[in-house]
């Protein structure tokens, strides 16, 4: 089916070629094919309407009124096909509206801060933001570019690496005071500690011991959040103690609102946070390959 319509396409690129050239040698050599071929190209074409579009003479073309019309159709549709693929082509210029899927700390630390900056590079670029810690089928939600962690299991995803941030346990002062700080992980048994309702999260918090030996501690005793701000934001308020990315916590322990636990157990486990987005990277949009780079380019752990 694509190669005959193709085929159609070529016949009535060429029987214009020929009204307009009023000559087959002449359509041909703009055409750069040959006169035969323009002539078979003409008669396939008349054979299959089933009527003459142009009546040959030693001295010259006569173009039927059957072939008159046909003219002005055939003028109409390359127009319209070249009107297309200049509308195609106009895509290579960022514009558009774009939608992403983020997890909520991404999305308020780095996503929605970083919006006037990319809207000044791109002000043709209309970003439709969704934030939800829960993975989502970008396709089911129209997500034209979404941001994950963690492993990627569904195939027709692919990904561009964000930015790669060790894991850190904190607590508020305030918990602190009140509860004790815990020395070694034994001793977060009987403490608050917050944990996130995913299944794929049940699986503990990482540690090691004295002697170096990996081991998991499962939070257990505290309140059990949907998403990583909101958690980040209990541990502010002194509900318990948290597991988050650095990045995401970074200004909140410099500026002593949250202080890091058991370091000398860290094991250095590390999230990495990717940009994923459905199909092969070189058939991208220009509006999200631009976002895209802009990502990669701005992001960054400090």
């Amino acid at each position: 089916m694509a190669r005959n319509e193709t085929n159609r396409l070529r016949e009535i690129e060429v029987f214009v070629a020929v009204v307009e050239a009023e000559s087959f040698s002449a359509a041909a050599r703009r055409l750069r094919m040959t006169p035969s071929a323009v002539s078979k190209l003409i008669a396939r074409l008349e054979e299959r309407l089933g009527i003459p579009l142009i009546r040959r003479s030693t001295r010259r073309l006569q173009i039927t009124a059957e072939g008159a019309a046909f003219y002005e159709s055939g003028v109409r549709i390359l127009g319209e096909v070249a009107a297309a693929e200049r509308e195609a082509a106009a895509g290579a210029v960022p514009r558009g509206r774009l939608r992403v899927n983020s997890n909520v700390p991404f999305g308020h630390h780095w996503l929605i801060p970083l919006l006037p900056k990319f809207q000044a590079l791109y002000p043709e670029v209309a970003v439709d933001v969704v934030l939800t810690d829960h993975v989502v089928d970008l396709i089911e939600e129209r997500a034209d570019l979404a941001i994950r962690t963690g492993p990627l299991k569904a195939p027709n995803l692919i990904a561009r690496k964000l930015i790669q941030t060790r894991m850190v346990v904190v607590a508020a002062p305030s918990y602190l005071r009140t509860h004790g700080t815990p020395k070694t992980p034994a001793d977060l048994e009987g403490h608050r500690m917050l944990g996130f309702c995913f299944p794929r999260f049940f699986e503990g918090w990482p540690f090691v011991d004295e002697s170096g030996k990996p081991i998991i501690i499962r939070p257990s005793g505290g309140s059990l959040i949907n998403d990583g701000e909101s958690m980040r934001l209990a541990a502010l308020a002194g509900a318990g103690i948290a597991r988050l990315s650095h990045w995401h916590l970074r200004a909140d322990i410099e500026a002593g609102r949250l202080v890091p636990l058991l370091q000398d157990h860290n094991p250095g486990d590390e999230e990495t946070f990717y940009a994923v987005y459905v199909g092969q990277g070189k058939y991208l949009p220009a509006r999200v390959r631009a976002l895209l780079d802009f990502l990669v380019a701005n992001v960054k752990t400090g």
